[in-house]
């Protein structure tokens, strides 16, 4: 029965859009609980690929059957297919991943009358979201950084774009005003290994950088090969920071410190929040932003300037 059961959650290919079926609630729940479905994307990024099994798994709890729909890619055409195809299925409500400008654009024009909400996205008038405090969160990591001692924090920041890399930017350059610190260098780079790799290269013949904020883990982990390459020791010269905290990253060399993100929560919100729409009959104003948590690991230390300092102080050679 499991095995039948897995078979039936496989991905239906279906010419321009990938459809995924999932098993419906049987009895009397099955006639009460509202149908939802789900615009994905195919992507290898690790936060929408989670934030998807998220939901996934928090609909399943919830009795709830998904009809997920993986569209061609970000902009606005494929994504308005998406929810169309969805409509046409039959669904009371429709959740979007939405990590676009794009993406937020053909959501911001979907009928008022359709139970909406985004997910992992910014804010756009008329389309309520749940996603992570990506400002207190980015705040949250730059101000660790400041904490240990160090004068600034460097900025490795996701594409344009994004209202998730915009929002962690601006999180990173907040907590910097308020401690009334210079405001470190900022690199875009694309979410990717190879671009944090290649951004974090161009920082790290400058021995004054000694901290480095990644708007993602992927972008650390190349930032961490970048460092390691150019002879700068993590985190004895150079701490390093990312956001997500991805299965990895306890078993990177060092262990990185991160910002970890409730995807648990954020995939009940965002079941909740659906669902209640669908009852009231009518759209929210607004959806609800859940806070990331630090973990602090191997990554990050106090910059060897303050270390070489105490052991002055102690009156030992420096």
């Amino acid at each position: 029965m499991r095995g039948a059961r897995r078979l039936r959650d496989r991905p239906v290919l279906t010419g321009v859009t990938r459809v995924v079926h999932r098993t419906a609630p049987r009895g009397p729940a099955a006639r009460q609980a509202p149908a939802l479905g789900l615009v994905a994307f195919d992507t290898s990024l690790a936060g929408p690929t989670s934030t998807v099994y998220a939901i996934v798994r928090a609909a399943r709890a919830a009795g709830h059957p998904l009809t997920v729909v993986s569209a061609r890619s970000l902009d606005a055409a494929s994504v308005a297919a998406a929810v169309e195809t969805l409509r046409c299925r039959v669904v009371d409500g429709v959740l979007a991943v939405a990590p676009t400008d794009p993406a937020l654009a053909a959501l911001a024009r979907i009928p008022a009358d359709v139970p909406l909400l985004a997910v992992g996205a910014g804010e756009v008038e008329g389309v309520p979201a749940v996603a992570v405090d990506n400002i207190a969160g980015a705040a949250t990591a730059t101000r660790h950084l400041l904490d240990l001692g160090h004068a600034t924090v460097h900025h490795i920041a996701g594409p344009p774009g994004w209202p998730e890399a915009r929002e962690r930017m601006a999180g990173w350059q907040a907590a910097l005003l308020e401690a009334g610190a210079p405001i470190g260098m900022l690199l875009a780079g694309d979410w990717s290994v190879r671009s944090g790799y290649e951004t974090a290269r161009l920082l790290a013949g400058d021995r004054g950088v000694t901290a480095l904020f990644c708007a993602n883990d992927q972008m650390a982990l190349g930032a961490l090969r970048a460092l390691h390459l150019a002879g700068r020791a993590v985190p004895d010269e150079v701490s390093v920071v990312g956001f997500d905290d991805i299965p990895e990253a306890p078993f990177l060399r060092p262990p990185l410190t991160t910002m970890r993100q409730d995807l648990a929560a954020l995939g009940r919100a965002s079941i909740d929040l659906l669902v209640g729409q669908i009852a009231d009959g009518r759209r929210i104003r607004r959806g609800k932003r859940i806070a990331p948590a630090l973990v602090k690991r191997a990554s990050t230390a106090r910059p060897p300037y303050v270390n070489a300092n105490k052991r002055s102080r102690r009156g030992k050679p420096v």
